[in-house]
This record gives structure tokens, C-alpha cells and sequence, in this order.
């Protein structure tokens, strides 16, 4: 399974997340600069976090017009595997990729630290190999990543299944509903404010973020 691991200009975490998709078995990553992102060369896309063009303007909404995001686009239309985490995830918001908005922090201070979270769907891309309802340990680290949208739309994600991961217990950044993670409705396209490639060796904290990028090889063999 070939992934591109998606490269724009202030992106932090890319190195990062290759390291683990090169140690996740059956996984070929490639760190892709988003100007040479080709379709038809990848099976599935991350875009990672950081700060891609310096979060001028508003975070991600630069990289949302980049070339690169109207291929992620059609690799999505397509059903492959799309995965945005904190930065890439307000990517995916910025391209409406994803409903709703992602907001600066209630307390409008960057947070960074371990978060306990409870998995409401597994019917995703990159929560499949999870039990329904477990419960994960992931870092957070984001300054704008309070997930918010209308009640009417809070409920239509939750009647339609599309919450993918909770805060359990405190909400650090006043996130709606405790809501940090998101998929579409066919289930290939995931944004989290969590980063699973912090939590995949136990040198780090945890492994439970492993799990994600595993769900990915899982998926692609239904």
C-alpha cells in the first residue's frame, strides 16, 4: 500500500508520521512536496500538522488552495484513504473536505499535552481496528483546534455516525460536544486534533495512535 504523506511549507510533524508508516507493516510512505502530489501514484493520503504556510491568514486555509488538496480531493471522490491530523485536519475543514470550523482554543492559549478520548465509530478508514467505544490515549498539540459547528449539524454528524473520537472526561480546548475527530459520510475521509504518530511506540507514552495507521492496511483489504 503506497501513502503519501503530504509536505507544505511550515508542515512539522511529516517526518514524524513517515517514521511510523515506514515501521507499520505493508505500508510503502513517501514524503511527497504538494506541489509533485500525482493520484494516480498513491493508494492513500496524510496530510500531517505543523503549520503549513505559517498558518498566515487562518490556519490551513492557504494549503486548502494548494494543487495538492484538489487531488486529495479526488482520491476521496475515488474512496481512498484520506487522514488530516491537527493542521491537516483544519486542511480538510478549510477545502470543506469535512463539515463544521475549527476555532482557536476556549482558553486562546496553545495546548499541549495527553488527552484520554472515547472512540465513537470504527466504521472509518483509520478507527477499524478498534473496539467501538474504547478508549484511546493521544496527545494534543494546537492553538486552533476547537471543533465547532450549528446544534442542527452537531446532531446530524452524530445521527448519521460521523463523531469519530470524544474527549473522555475534560475538554482541554472547549472543542463542541467534546468533538475531536470527524470522518465523511463514506467513511475514507478522517480530520483528528489528536496525533496517533506521538503515540505509536512506547518510547513516547503509548501506542494506541499505531492503531490508526493500522485501520488504514485493514480497510484497504475489505
Amino acid at each position: 500500500m503506497k501513502v503519501a504523506v503530504i509536505q507544505f511549507p511550515g508542515s512539522n510533524c511529516d517526518r514524524d508520521t513517515l517514521y511510523v508508516l515506514k515501521n507499520t507493516a505493508n505500508i510503502e510512505p513517501a514524503l511527497v512536496w504538494h506541489n509533485d502530489l500525482k493520484h494516480e501514484s498513491y493508494d492513500a493520503a496524510i496530510l500531517p500538522g505543523g503549520f503549513s504556510f505559517g498558518d498566515h491568514l487562518r490556519a490551513g486555509i492557504i494549503a486548502a488552495q494548494s494543487p495538492a488538496t484538489d487531488i486529495v480531493r479526488k482520491m476521496a471522490e475515488d474512496g481512498k484513504p484520506v487522514l488530516g491530523i491537527c493542521n491537516g485536519f483544519q486542511i480538510l475543514i478549510e477545502a470543506s473536505l469535512l463539515p463544521g470550523s475549527l476555532l482557536r482554543n476556549s482558553g486562546l492559549k496553545f495546548v499541549c499535552k495527553w488527552t484520554n478520548l472515547e472512540l465513537e465509530s470504527n466504521q472509518t478508514a483509520f478507527t477499524c481496528a478498534f473496539e467501538k467505544k474504547a478508549r484511546i490515549r493521544m496527545p494534543i498539540a494546537h492553538n486552533e483546534g476547537r471543533y465547532f459547528a450549528e446544534d442542527a449539524s452537531l446532531d446530524r454528524l452524530r445521527e448519521e455516525g460521523l463523531v469519530v473520537l470524544t474527549y473522555l472526561g475534560e475538554n482541554p480546548t472547549g472543542t463542541s460536544r467534546g468533538i475531536t475527530a470527524i470522518s465523511n459520510k463514506e467513511g475514507n475521509v478522517v480530520g483528528m486534533m489528536p496525533h496517533p504518530e506521538r503515540a505509536s511506540d512506547i518510547a513516547l507514552g503509548g501506542t494506541d495512535g499505531l492503531r490508526v495507521f493500522e485501520s488504514m492496511v485493514e480497510w484497504a483489504r475489505c
